[in-house]
């Protein structure tokens, strides 16, 4: 099984969600970049366990000892590595789960590749315990990309039928963008916010969960990131995007809604603005031939209900081979929206500096 990812800056995660430490391992920083840790740590906490009511009530402080490559507040050009304690495991809450697959989980794809030697507590490493590392890599990256003039922001744009206003497709602020880490319950209109509370409180109550969509926007980007074909902007930052758990689609700009346009609809007319090229609509999110083409990123992604639910549900019991029911217990997300919206920040983020330093190293 592959941890890795990445082509410039290498990315490794390591751990289990029940283990000693979860943690991330940077290689190919260049040496001497300061690095804010307050700013890391405030993005961890955005991201961090038992925070709000609204969220699974598993405590985790997600505080990062780094223990290499970093030496007098700046990268020393060695790889940077970075450990989070697991503090708060509940590991008897999975007794079950060794036998008993979840269903909507990785339990039983994991338990058949890996022969049944897969660490099953909290999910082991199909857990989103494992986007604390990418939290902390993205964090990095943001003090990157802001040096360059890129700010990434994302807000949860859909939740069980509520919806927020959509971002500009022409462009946010950066002080908008920023301002989405304010909040535990990130949206733009803010008298959605209640609405979407009570639809995952009312879930909540049912023992089910809820998903819906984070839509999510970078401003800044040049002219020119990105490949066409294998290594476009759409397909580097879709193979990040669908390592983090739950998330289940994507989609640049206007998506599948420019399936119904015409060209004259979807083409993005373009015009000299004070000496510079831009368009005066966004209809691709800001990438055409796989290249991002100055515009603002932008795209959303799906992601799907928390798959462990106290309900009843029919599922199977892989060692005595036979059917039977599970209701899970321990402590779950009932909606992982607010808590991956800076999941989604940092992936893109990383992402966006690993295709900036090739795009600068060429």
């Amino acid at each position: 099984m592959s941890s890795v990812m990445g082509e410039q800056i290498k990315l490794t995660i390591f751990g289990e969600s029940h283990g000693p430490s979860i943690g991330v391992v940077i290689d190919g920083l260049p040496a001497g970049i300061e690095l804010d840790q307050e700013a890391i740590a405030r993005e961890m906490k955005r991201r961090a366990p038992g925070n709000s009511k609204l969220a699974t009530p598993r405590k985790e402080s997600d505080s990062v000892s780094i223990e290499s490559g970093f030496f007098n507040g700046r990268t020393t050009g060695m790889a940077l590595c970075a450990r989070i304690p697991n503090s708060n495991a509940h590991s008897k809450d999975y007794s079950k789960m060794k036998e008993i697959m979840r269903p909507g989980h990785g339990d039983y794809p994991g338990y058949v590749k890996f022969h049944g030697c897969n660490d099953y507590r909290g999910g082991g490493s199909f857990s989103g315990r494992l986007t604390a590392p990418l939290v902390f890599a993205g964090a990095v990256a943001k003090q990157l990309l802001a040096a360059r003039g890129i700010t990434v922001g994302a807000h949860v744009a859909t939740l069980a039928g509520v919806r927020d206003r959509k971002f500009d497709p022409l462009g946010e602020t950066a002080e908008t963008l920023l301002a989405m880490g304010d909040e535990t319950l990130p949206v733009l209109d803010p008298s959605v916010r209640e609405a979407m509370a009570a639809r995952i409180t009312e879930a909540q109550k049912e023992k089910d969960s809820v998903g819906g969509t984070i839509e999510c926007m970078a401003i800044g980007l040049p002219v020119g990131l990105g490949e066409p074909y294998f290594d476009s902007v759409e397909s580097r930052l879709s193979h990040a995007l669908f390592s983090v758990p739950a998330v289940k689609g994507i989609a640049f700009g206007d998506g599948f809604g420019l399936a119904e346009m015409r060209g004259s609809e979807a083409n993005d007319p373009m015009t000299y603005q004070d000496g510079k090229v831009v368009c005066t609509t966004n209809h691709n999110g800001g990438v055409t031939g796989g290249i991002s083409n100055g515009m603002p990123l932008l795209f959303t992604v799906a992601v799907k209900p928390t798959p462990s639910i106290g309900k009843t549900q029919h599922t199977v019991n892989v060692v005595t081979g036979e059917n039977t029911t599970l209701e899970v217990t321990g402590r779950h997300d009932p909606c992982i929206l607010p808590r991956a919206v800076p999941v989604i920040e940092a992936v893109t983020a990383w992402t966006l500096l690993d295709l900036s330093l090739l795009a600068e190293r060429r």
